[in-house]
C-alpha cells in the first residue's frame, strides 16, 4: 500500500532522496458480525479513485512502535477510534506494484496484515471510517439465500477466459482451476478458497484492480466493489482464514456478546461462512462439541416465544484440541 506522506527516504552520496517503497506497512482487517451480517471496518484513502477511496486501516511501522502488533493497534485507534481485542497475524504481502500508483518505478512494498475480531462500535466523529458488509466487496461469496446472482453473471466470463487459452494444455488447466475454485463442471464449492477465487478473477482480468487504478468500478459489477491498493485481496485472505478457523477453533465467540441465543450464533456462523445451515443439525453440532452452556436468562421484548440465552464455555479450550464447527461441503449447481 502506498502512503506517500509517511514514506521514508534513503540517501546515497551525491544522490537525490528517493522513496523507500520497501518500508514495512501494517494493515488490519477488522471484522464484526452485527445483526447476522459480516462487517469490515474501512477507511477513506485520500487520492484513491477506486471505490471512492474505500480501504483498510493501515500505516507504516515507525520507530516508536515496539512491536508490529503495537504499531497496528496504534494506527487503528488513530484512524478509527476502535480498540482491538483479539488479533492474529494474517499474512505478509510483498508483491511488486501493490500500490497501484501511476508513473512510479516498480518496487516491493511490504505489508504485514492482521485479522482482528471485535464487536462493532460506531467510529464516533470520524467521517472517514465506516463499517460495511464484506459481501459488498465479494458478492459471489454469499450462498446464504441460495446461489448468488453474481455467480451467474461471472461464470460465462470465466468460461470464455478458459476457452480463450492459447493451447489445449493451458485450456485444460484453466478449466481444472475453475472446477477447484468456483466449483464449475461438477466441482465442489469450498468456502475457504476465497483468495484463490479473487486471484483467478484478477488473472482473468475480470475485476477493476487488475487494470491498475480503475476508478469506482461499474455499478452493479458482479465481482463487487473495488478497494484501494490491493486491500480487496487482503480482505479475501482474511475471510478465507476466518472461514477455515471457525471449523477448529471457537473464534466465532469473539464476535458474540456475553450472552446470546443459539439462533444468533447460527446467524453469525452463516454470515461468516456464506452458507445456510440446517437449524437442528447446527444445534446438535453445538451440543456435541460442548461449546455453550445455558444461562438463567431469557430473551425479552421481542415477538414470539422467549428464547434461552447461552454463553460460551471456555472450559472447552482445555477439553479438546480442536473445538470448532464442522460445516457441510457445497456443490454449485
Amino acid at each position: 500500500m502506498a502512503l506517500a506522506e509517511d514514506r521514508e527516504t534513503v540517501m546515497g552520496a551525491g544522490q537525490q532522496p528517493v522513496p523507500d517503497r520497501s518500508a514495512v506497512g501494517l494493515v488490519a482487517v477488522i471484522v464484526a458480525a452485527t445483526e447476522g451480517e459480516p462487517r469490515a471496518l474501512t477507511v477513506r484513502v485520500p487520492g484513491q479513485a477506486s471505490c471512492r477511496g474505500d480501504g483498510l486501516p493501515a500505516g507504516p511501522l515507525v520507530p516508536e512502535h515496539a512491536t508490529l502488533e503495537k504499531g497496528l493497534r496504534a494506527w487503528v485507534e488513530r484512524q478509527t477510534n476502535q480498540r482491538l481485542g483479539y488479533v492474529e497475524q494474517l499474512y505478509t504481502f510483498g508483491d511488486r506494484d501493490r500500490s497501484g500508483g501511476e508513473g512510479e518505478p516498480a518496487a516491493h512494498a511490504l505489508s504485514v496484515a492482521y485479522l482482528a475480531l471485535v464487536r462493532e462500535e460506531r467510529p464516533a466523529g470520524l467521517a472517514e471510517a465506516s463499517w460495511h458488509n464484506w459481501y459488498r466487496y465479494l458478492p459471489y461469496e454469499d450462498f446464504r439465500r441460495g446461489r448468488p446472482a453474481a455467480l451467474d453473471a461471472i461464470e460465462p466470463r470465466l468460461t470464455a477466459w478458459a476457452e480463450d487459452a492459447a493451447d489445449t494444455a493451458l485450456r485444460q488447466r484453466r478449466f481444472d482451476r475453475l472446477g477447484l475454485t468456483f466449483g464449475l463442471n461438477g466441482g465442489t464449492w469450498n468456502e475457504e478458497r476465497v483468495l484463490e477465487r479473487y486471484e483467478l478473477l484478477f488473472e482473468a482480468g475480470l475485476i477493476p484492480e487488475s487494470r491498475g487504478n480503475p476508478g469506482p468500478g461499474r455499478a452493479g459489477d458482479p465481482t463487487g466493489v473495488p478497494m484501494a491498493f490491493d486491500h480487496r485481496r487482503v480482505l479475501a485472505t482474511a475471510i478465507g482464514r476466518l472461514r477455515g478457523k471457525i471449523k477448529y477453533r471457537p473464534v466465532v465467540f469473539e464476535l458474540m456478546p456475553p450472552a446470546f441465543t443459539l439462533l444468533q450464533l447460527q446467524r453469525t456462523v452463516e454470515a461468516l461462512s456464506g452458507i445456510q445451515l440446517h437449524k437442528q443439525n447446527f444445534r446438535r453440532l453445538v451440543a456435541q462439541q460442548g461449546l455453550v452452556e445455558e444461562t438463567e436468562s431469557l430473551t425479552s421484548g421481542s415477538a414470539g416465544r422467549p428464547a434461552r440465552l447461552v454463553r460460551f464455555r471456555r472450559e472447552v479450550l482445555l477439553e479438546r484440541p480442536a473445538p470448532g464447527l464442522r460445516l457441510p461441503a457445497r456443490r454449485v449447481g
